[in-house]
């Protein structure tokens, strides 16, 4: 049978309650025991190898030590660098972590994964690349519960995130483009009607205006952030003969496209320059090795954690954007 706090209790003869206070981790819940006593009771639980029990743990701090996250059931691998900075942060501080998924845009599954996680007593919740439909953030408001997006800008100004400017990833691979001699530029495999790929379209249309150069609907292949999506689009590029430069969606869809273009003979980068957006580890495993714009998706993880745990100033803020240079763009030369 499992150790409890009670039989801990009865050998070091103290109260339960005491017990769990030492217990907690938390040096503000027991600073004022005797070093003592301090040194009694985990020498006893070391001794008697005792497992702590969440829920008598949170019924003394009268705080939750799991924070829950939603995920979409997106295809791009970012995720796992948000989480991995979630979960170095909550280690820290001794929490837990579990995961519902939203599936993908759909509001029934949506609000499935919000119940699943506010009815499990969490301390907030971390929401990754996910917009809610407007009866869902409703309902997340109404839970009381600290929440943050993730990845995601939102456009309501009480829907707190950590996110990266979409504008400017839009605008930043574009311009990097331009800067080495393209004028013929794609933009392809983003999910336009949503927010993030509007807004990185509009990133690119602003970086062709600044420079003069004219906007073509026909170098517009919109997609889902999928590889497949880039491979679709490299078909229909083939048939745009002055077309020097693609920007894609993603880092998949850049993928897409690097390698349907070798398959038609496209050498890339020198007839065929390539950047994708994200910055993942995939850029190392392309050939050749692909040139993105990097977010920070590890720190949106750090942050957020930090904020929930904290709750004392959760608040909107845009990380950092950089490029990550790789081999999939050549410069190319006025004539």
């Amino acid at each position: 049978m499992a150790t409890t706090i009670k039989d801990i209790a009865r050998i070091a003869g103290v109260s339960p309650s005491t017990v769990s206070r030492i217990l907690s981790d938390k040096p503000s819940l027991y600073s004022g025991y005797a070093p003592e006593t301090i040194s009694k009771i985990n020498q006893i639980a070391k001794d008697l190898n005792y497992r702590k029990n969440r829920s008598a743990i949170e019924l003394v701090t009268k705080t939750s030590q799991v924070l829950g996250i939603i995920l979409p059931a997106s295809p791009t691998n970012f995720a796992q660098e948000i989480i991995a900075g979630i979960q170095k942060v909550a280690s820290l501080h001794d929490i837990d972590i579990i995961i519902a998924y939203a599936g993908e845009d759909s509001e029934i599954l949506q609000m499935q994964a919000l119940k699943t996680i506010s009815e499990r007593s969490v301390r907030g919740i971390l929401l990754l690349g996910i917009t809610l439909s407007s009866t869902n953030a409703h309902f997340l408001r109404s839970t009381d519960i600290p929440y943050i997006f993730l990845s995601v800008a939102q456009p309501e100004p009480d829907l707190h995130f950590i996110a990266s400017n979409d504008f400017d990833i839009g605008y930043q691979a574009t311009n990097y483009l331009i800067m080495h001699g393209h004028r013929e530029i794609a933009f392809v495999g983003a999910d336009i009607p949503s927010c993030v790929g509007q807004l990185r379209l509009d990133g690119y249309r602003q970086a062709l205006k600044d420079h003069h150069i004219a906007y073509r609907a026909d170098y517009v292949i919109p997609g889902n952030w999928l590889y497949d999506d880039g491979i679709q689009a490299m078909n229909m590029l083939e048939k745009l003969p002055h077309l020097t430069a693609v920007v894609a969606g993603s880092d998949l869809v850049a993928a897409g496209v690097i390698n349907r273009a070798r398959q038609l003979q496209r050498r890339i980068p020198s007839e065929l320059s390539v950047i994708g957006i994200d910055g993942t580890a995939l850029c190392d495993i392309i050939y050749p090795q692909l040139t993105s714009i990097q977010q920070s998706f590890y720190e949106m993880g750090i942050k957020g954690t930090e904020q929930l745990i904290q709750q004392t100033n959760i608040t909107s803020s845009y990380t950092q954007i950089r490029t990550k240079k790789g081999e999939s763009v050549a410069t190319r030369l006025s004539n």
